[in-house]
């Protein structure tokens, strides 16, 4: 057990590099993605049909804190940074950084480099119950719109425990089952929601739009709603770390170690299924981004999971929204999906891991 706590020689965890300067490494890492971070979220509020300065926006954010008398920019303005763009920068990185840490703890637990947030029907639950939630009358139980995000979280969890119920042998949930389960719930679900899409009418831009991904109707109150439980998964995961590392051997030698490997992987994927369906109600189904965060974050920085999980938080924040404000700015005043810049990114991407692989294999 002690072995894990520092980076093997000769091995991606820092090769040939003293242990101490390899954390110390990881720490000044960590701590400057939070600055870039916090860097690109005010870049990010300055962009948009209406160019607002960057020394504005910061006086404006300054000013909601601790209200000045004097201001000097337009009432509209302060409106479009806090109540229109922030809400949707803060959604971005939240949704980013829960789909990476998801994307990088399936991807530890079933040590299966391919795996990915919506391995277990989480995503294709959360579809059909966004598309069930377009579908329904306006006005039903005076909730309009903002049933979508109730139906898509609940289609989400639902799917994942249907997965999860499934795969389970006895006392066991052995990791193959958990995969074949998911695909076979997901291929399910997926072709409801096909069928719903194709006989509806007049929703069928709005379905295709949050299938695609979006934050253009984030609020204050989707934020509030989706906070907690993406918080509180990322915290439980962060925990977990180290134990992490040990399963990265297998899962016999694992539980000689003194893990309870059943008990692990039903926390983990508890979290990780709860994290990504806060991020999917409110945004949509967004691809790659739990692929190629966890993967970027490896070849950088190593595949200790002390360090991959908080990097991976950062870095998948700091990506989404970059790729939100892509989304706004391409083709402005016209919004693009997220989902096709993450795809555009991702892809390439993908396909050199898959080259690269390749390439040590042979």
């Amino acid at each position: 057990m002690t072995v894990l706590n520092k980076p093997p020689r000769g091995s991606q965890y820092g090769s040939g590099i003293p242990p101490w300067l390899w954390k110390r490494s990881h720490f000044f890492s960590v701590f400057g993605l939070c600055g870039v971070l916090v860097l690109v979220s005010l870049m990010a509020t300055t962009v948009g049909s209406i160019h607002v300065p960057f020394l504005t926006t910061i006086g404006i954010i300054l000013d909601r804190l601790s209200p000045a008398p004097d201001r000097g920019w337009p009432s509209f303005l302060a409106t479009i940074v806090i109540d229109i763009r922030l809400p949707r920068i803060i959604m971005a990185g939240l949704a980013g950084a829960a789909l990476a840490t998801a994307g990088a703890t399936y991807q530890g637990l079933f040590r299966n480099p391919l795996a990915d947030p919506y391995l277990i029907g989480v995503a294709q639950g959360a579809s059909l119950g966004a598309v069930i939630g377009f579908l329904l009358p306006g006005d039903w139980l005076g909730l309009g719109n903002s049933l979508i995000p109730v139906l898509a979280f609940s289609g989400a969890v639902g799917g994942a425990t249907v997965v999860y119920l499934l795969a389970r042998v006895g006392k066991t949930v052995p990791v193959t089952t958990l995969i074949l389960a998911g695909v076979a719930v997901g291929a399910l679900l997926s072709s409801l929601v096909s069928y719903l899409v194709i006989r509806s009418t007049s929703e069928v831009h709005g379905i295709m739009f949050w299938l695609m991904g979006s934050f253009s109707l984030s609020k204050w109150a989707d934020v509030g709603a989706a906070l907690p439980y993406i918080t509180a998964g990322i915290i439980i995961i962060l925990l977990y770390a180290r134990t992490l590392n040990v399963m990265q051997l297998d899962e016999e030698q694992s539980a000689q170690l003194g893990v309870n490997v059943e008990r692990l992987k039903l926390v983990l994927l508890t979290a990780a299924t709860l994290i990504t369906a806060a991020s999917v109600s409110f945004a949509g189904t967004i691809g790659f981004v739990g692929i190629i965060i966890p993967h970027a974050v490896r070849l950088i920085w190593g595949a200790d999971y002390r360090f991959l999980l908080p990097l991976s938080v950062l870095t998948g924040a700091i990506f989404l929204i970059l790729a939100d404000v892509a989304a706004r700015a391409a083709l402005a005043p016209m919004e693009i999906p997220i989902g096709v810049i993450t795809a555009l990114c991702g892809a390439p991407f993908f396909l050199y891991l898959l080259r690269r692989r390749k390439r040590q294999i042979f």
